[in-house]
């Protein structure tokens, strides 16, 4: 086993990929939403899984702690047990419960609430670190820099987010109704809202100095701006959305989200300005105007 948490484990005959296969299997998910779980990218896990690419220690030991399992087992140090997954299980029920979705996940979670709180730079490893009731080394230990922490962050914002609008859009009645659902979505009315916009804020300025979350951003972006275009495909063959180009409706309708929800954070409940429901009238009234058919 390699000692820097960041390091790549060697697994020459496929082994490891083996025992994480086994973990998956016994967990009962799809690969995707073990990939969520880990906060690992997805294409990530299938090609450690393909041998294409090897886990860093960091990503086994987020495995080992999701699952349950003895890290050690699944470092290659120790020979499988008979029970390695039932045995460790009961000792974690019968010892200190284990954070909700495990320690990554708490990690992650808490990550974001302090950057929402107080931005990224003003976050601290300790600090995270207090908020989950652990060391800073065990921070270390499932993400080895403040570069993981914070891909891992705009990661499970982007999945929490992507989750949040297929559950809203689910029951709509028409593409116009899923639109609207979506723009419900997006306005900060909650304190939940306006904390997650917070984030997004913080992290759009870390995208244009870092490669890897740049790369997230712009796959978000597209993600999102994909949606609404099917959402504007859907509504025009429904015939509730007047003939346009789906994709340069969306780049628009997404822009001007963007700017009014930045609107809105900078001014505070109950101030005179740019208020939540003067967004959500703005943008209805843009839809009205430019997108819903004529009789």
């Amino acid at each position: 086993m390699l000692e820097e948490p960041g390091s790549r484990v060697g697994d020459a005959r496929g082994e490891v990929a083996e025992r994480v296969r086994k973990v998956i299997g016994t967990v009962g998910v799809s690969q995707r939403e073990f990939a969520r779980r880990i906060v690992m990218d997805p294409s990530k896990l299938s090609r450690s899984l393909g041998g294409a690419r090897r886990f860093t220690v960091a990503e086994l030991a987020r495995i080992a702690d999701t699952a349950e399992v003895d890290a050690a087992w699944l470092l290659g140090s120790r020979s499988e047990p008979t029970a390695t997954i039932s045995a460790v299980r009961r000792h974690r029920t019968a010892s200190v419960a284990a954070p909700e979705g495990g320690r990554p996940l708490q990690i992650v979670r808490e990550t974001v609430r302090l950057i929402a709180e107080r931005g990224f730079h003003a976050v601290r490893v300790a600090d995270i670190a207090e908020a989950c009731a652990t060391s800073s080394a065990a921070i270390h230990y499932h993400f080895p820099g403040r570069d993981e922490l914070l891909e891992a962050a705009v990661r499970w914002c982007m999945d929490e987010d992507t989750a949040r609008r297929a559950a809203r859009t689910a029951e709509a009645g028409d593409a116009a109704d899923e639109l609207r659902q979506l723009i419900e979505l997006q306005t900060p009315y909650t304190v939940q809202q306006r904390w997650q916009w917070s984030v997004w804020l913080d992290l759009w300025a870390e995208a244009a100095r870092s490669t890897a979350v740049g790369k997230l951003h712009a796959e978000y972006y597209r993600q999102w701006r994909t949606t609404v275009a099917d959402v504007v495909r859907r509504g025009v063959a429904q015939g509730v959305f007047s003939a346009t180009d789906p994709e340069a409706a969306a780049l628009r309708l997404t822009a001007l989200i963007d700017g009014l929800a930045t609107q809105v954070l900078a001014t505070a409940p109950g101030d005179a300005g740019t208020g939540p429901d003067d967004m959500r009238a703005a943008l209805l009234g843009y839809v009205d105007a430019t997108l819903t058919a004529r009789p």
